[in-house]
């Protein structure tokens, strides 16, 4: 069965202890953004400075066009 891209696809945010979901056309992002854009995106939406996501992760799922930002996760 193939995966298909969503029409609308969704980036997940972790910030601050709580989860959500935006449309990444809402914020001007895309599959094509960098990374860097898209923490940009994100830092001007939240309203913060990008230096407080600047080492986020970005998940990218190839299969639905999907986006996540997280914090880097620590091990040990």
């Amino acid at each position: 069965m193939e995966q298909q891209v969503l029409v609308n696809p969704q980036l997940h945010i972790r910030w601050d202890g709580r989860s959500f979901d935006l449309n990444q056309a809402d914020l001007d992002v895309g599959a094509l953004s960098t990374d860097a854009q898209v923490r940009q995106a994100v830092a001007e939406h939240l309203g913060v400075p990008l230096a407080k996501i600047q080492t986020f992760a970005i998940d990218r799922n190839a299969a639905t066009g999907s986006m996540t930002l997280r914090p880097e996760a620590v091990f040990g």
